[in-house]
């Protein structure tokens, strides 16, 4: 696995599509914006099959420092939320990634049953905002 940046999505989408690198740029930088935008403003974002992005409030809690023992008093927040669409989940799952045998003599595992093809038309594999737990 690899860390794909905002960088590397504008260059994949001008080659696929022709069109100039900083076009591209200027309109994912603009949709990225709009996304951050609605969400600021406390809308819900909704992609077919893709996803869905919404806020979700958290109330005030009393949390432990695990160092000192010490309650802490946690205010408020407000927090991004991602859930996969159908489409999103269908493509994740046709991934697999196989871990390194431990054994010497590992027993076969039977083939997944072939997952429904799906065209894809649109990809964006990029979340606009992100919380750091």
């Amino acid at each position: 696995m690899s860390t794909v940046t905002k960088k590397d999505l504008v260059e994949c989408i001008a080659e696929r599509t022709g069109v100039k690198r900083t076009d591209v740029k200027a309109v994912i930088h603009e949709s990225l914006e709009m996304i951050i935008e609605q969400l600021a403003e406390g809308n819900r974002l909704e992609f077919r099959d893709f996803g869905v992005f919404d806020v979700r409030e958290r109330a005030a809690r009393t949390a432990q420092n695990p160092k000192t023992l010490e309650r802490v008093q946690v205010p408020p927040k407000r927090t991004v939320r991602f859930k996969a669409g159908r489409m999103m989940k269908v493509r994740v799952e046709e991934v697999v990634v196989e871990a390194p045998s431990t054994t010497p003599a590992a027993t076969p595992v039977p083939a997944p049953a072939e997952a429904p093809q799906v065209r894809v038309t649109a990809n964006l594999n990029h979340t606009a905002a992100t919380e750091s737990r």
